[in-house]
């Protein structure tokens, strides 16, 4: 079966990979398609796109952005124009505002003693700084064992080194994707915790919007979670899309196309998403 993972990290966001170097993993797993969905950057993906010249990989424009319903939750957007001035506009407003958050998380841990700078974070980990990179600070400086413990104990709401983000409209992520000709995916609907009739709701508030697709396999999901929002995207005549949301070595189990080893994400859903994107332009 030929296989896609739609849902990758790149350096230019939170993952420990380069773009090229994403593709090169890739191209060596057999995978025929991947999508680039970076957390609230592009910049990613015409590096990997650049690397997948000469290769018979397809390298899908994609974007990962972050809204609320109820609690957090992450939008999709595939195929979309990484130069549309509108989104381009709306994601520096994003990492303009990340950084005033990053500051005020670097205030507090150099309050508790850990001698960190901005630049210095820049410096290691690239323009792009998340939750991801003062987790391993964290785990550096001997007060957890690994970055989802440093999560737990220090990064997570009400915890010490936590400090709330800004997240645009869920209706206004979709236009944004919209806007720049792209198709907008719920991603992965189990990790919010929802109850199930939320998720419907959920899914619900999404269509009303303009989501067209469901993110139905996902390395954070039961086989008998995906096989629920298969039936749910049936249900809902949505599109269905997975991916093993890779991040390198700041999730070290999970790996590229195969996420904890049992995902499969068949090249009919890569199909069926270029068909809607050409419906739709």
């Amino acid at each position: 079966m030929r296989r896609v993972d739609l849902h990758i990290h790149t350096s230019a966001s939170d993952s420990s990979v380069k773009p090229q170097a994403v593709v090169e993993l890739a191209d060596e797993d057999g995978l025929a398609a991947i999508a680039i969905t970076d957390h609230d950057t592009v910049d990613g993906y015409k590096k990997a796109e650049s690397a997948a010249n000469g290769r018979s990989i397809k390298v899908i424009p994609g974007i990962e952005l972050s809204t609320k319903f109820y609690g957090s939750v992450h939008i999709l957007g595939y195929f979309i124009d990484v130069d549309n001035p509108e989104l381009k506009t709306e994601l520096k407003n994003i990492i303009d505002d990340r950084d005033i958050r990053n500051e005020k998380i670097i205030q507090l841990m150099r309050n508790s003693g850990i001698n960190i700078s901005y630049e210095d974070m820049k410096d290691r980990f690239g323009s792009v700084i998340g939750r991801p990179h003062f987790g391993k600070i964290v785990v550096e400086n001997g007060l957890a064992e690994s970055v989802t413990e440093a999560f737990d104990n220090y990064l997570s709401k009400e915890k010490p080194f936590w400090v709330p983000r800004k997240t645009i409209p869920m209706e206004r992520c979709i236009e944004l994707i919209r806007n720049a000709g792209g198709i907008a995916v719920l991603a992965h609907p189990f990790e919010y915790t929802y109850e199930v009739k939320t998720i419907a709701d959920l899914i619900e508030f999404g269509i009303k919007y303009g989501v067209r697709g469901i993110e139905c396999r996902h390395s954070s999901h039961t086989p008998g979670q995906m096989a629920y929002l298969e039936r749910l995207a049936e249900d809902y005549d949505l599109l269905k899309t997975g991916g093993s949301d890779f991040h390198g070595s700041i999730k070290p189990t999970i790996s590229l196309g195969t996420g904890k080893g049992i995902l499969v994400v068949p090249y009919k859903w890569y199909e069926e998403l270029e068909k809607e994107r050409d419906r739709t332009t």
